[in-house]
């Protein structure tokens, strides 16, 4: 059983803190689907995985391509087609607590300078957390990520 882990960002804008977290999924072993509201800022971010981090490339793909599922990170709007063992939550897309519970890891990240991106991720806590999923508040405030908070977990 997976657990949810809330990053919120204040620092480091969500493409340098996604680059770190996929190589480190990456490293774990982990197949990575990362889930966004719109096309045009999965684009963005494709466009700025091929540049980071400065030593190399995370190895992606959009979905919707002919190798979808042998794809180590598949960026979506839907269902992943990798047969991910994680799922990042970016803009506020949404993820079930039912998702939760069958990946390694679910990653939500937000933006902390966005009252709407707050909003949403605090929605997104109280229904993960209130249907019993385990879950990790993180925060880079201080300049290092720090847990300032948990739920459901041991």
């Amino acid at each position: 059983m997976g657990e949810a882990y809330f990053y919120h960002l204040t620092r480091a804008p969500v493409e340098v803190t996604l680059a770190t977290l996929l190589g480190k999924s990456l490293q774990a072993g982990w197949r990575v689907a990362v889930r966004g509201r719109t096309e045009d800022a999965l684009a963005r971010l494709d466009e700025q995985l091929w540049l980071r981090p400065d030593d190399g490339f995370v190895p992606h793909g959009r979905a919707g391509g002919p190798h979808d599922a042998a794809q180590p990170v598949l960026l979506t709007t839907g269902a992943a087609g990798n047969d991910p063992t994680c799922l990042v939550s970016v803009e506020g897309a949404d993820v079930t607590p039912e998702e939760v519970t069958k990946m390694t890891r679910v990653m939500v990240l937000f933006d902390g300078h966005d009252e709407t991106a707050l909003q949403t991720a605090r929605a997104q806590w109280k229904a993960l957390t209130g249907a019993g999923v385990g879950a990790k508040y993180w925060s880079e405030e201080s300049g290092q990520w720090e847990m300032k908070a948990q739920s459901g977990t041991s």
